[in-house]
């Protein structure tokens, strides 16, 4: 399905439990929840317990709707909690520390990557002032930017969510500046083309975090090793809590405005939106 061009990524749990199934040992004589208790039990971390216990629920749940006998495993209280404890929380970044990664990002010019110090500065700019996450990012091609309206259109983002999205001023200078510096350097203009590329190619998901990631360390906002500090994608956590705290400034209640918010982020509902403002 995948060859296909479907975007499935979360029906991978369910072939890893499958796969499973199918190397325990006479798994066909054994009750489901001993197999589901069983898989559970071998997650490295709390975090992989849940998200197997929430599969293991759902399996159970079309067994028995299809008439077998499968008893729904229960979860446990404490290793939610250590989920809860271990989960990295979300760094809101300052505008000081935005500003400073604006900064940081003009230091990365290479005469071999003449683009790249003008790309890491639009990122930065585009995932703070439109909260976009690093796939959206990475993924906008040349006919997504339409600088008269001031607009970017985000295509088939998660949850197959499509939208136009219109910036601030100061996110569209930042792109017209980024665009001229991109005619300049003879980069690919094909409506096809990435709008982010080196070489005449696209970054990679895993080139474009590491670049943003070493410009992150960089400004001192991250260590060079472990898990913790600022990530590319706190950005818009960031978004989200600097807009709210504006509209209450504004004397503007965010309530009334929070489906708004939630289509501008591509959220399915605002409760993944409001999730994004309170991590």
């Amino acid at each position: 399905m995948r060859c296909l061009g479907y975007a499935f990524r979360n029906e991978d749990k369910f072939v890893r439990f499958d796969r499973y199934l199918q190397e325990y040992p006479d798994a066909a004589n054994r009750p489901f929840e001993k197999l589901a208790r069983d898989y559970i039990g071998i997650a490295p971390a709390a975090s992989e317990k849940m998200q197997r216990l929430s599969v293991a629920r759902v399996v159970a749940g079309a067994l028995q709707r299809s008439g077998i006998a499968a008893v729904k495993p229960v979860g446990d209280r404490l290793v939610r909690q250590q989920m809860v404890r271990t989960r990295t929380r979300p760094y809101i970044y300052t505008k000081a520390d935005v500003q400073k990664l604006l900064k940081m990002a003009g230091n990365f010019g290479s005469s071999k990557h003449p683009l790249r110090a003008a790309t890491l500065r639009c990122m930065i700019a585009l995932a703070y002032c439109a909260g976009l996450r690093i796939s959206e990012l990475l993924g906008l091609k040349m006919r997504d930017v339409r600088l008269a309206d001031g607009t970017v259109e985000i295509r088939e983002s998660k949850f197959f969510k499509s939208r136009c999205l219109p910036l601030s001023s100061s996110a569209v200078k930042v792109l017209r500046d980024y665009m001229k510096v991109r005619a300049q350097a003879d980069a690919p203009s094909g409506e096809q083309a990435a709008l982010f590329c080196h070489g005449g190619k696209g970054y990679s998901r895993a080139g474009g975090s590491h670049l943003l990631r070493i410009v992150i360390q960089c400004a001192g906002l991250k260590p060079t090793k472990g898990r913790g500090g600022a990530r590319i994608h706190d950005l818009r956590h960031t978004f989200v809590v600097h807009r709210m705290t504006q509209w209450y400034q504004e004397g503007i209640n965010p309530e009334g405005r929070l489906a708004h918010l939630a289509a501008y982020l591509g959220h399915r509902d605002i409760n993944s939106t409001l999730v994004e403002g309170i991590k």
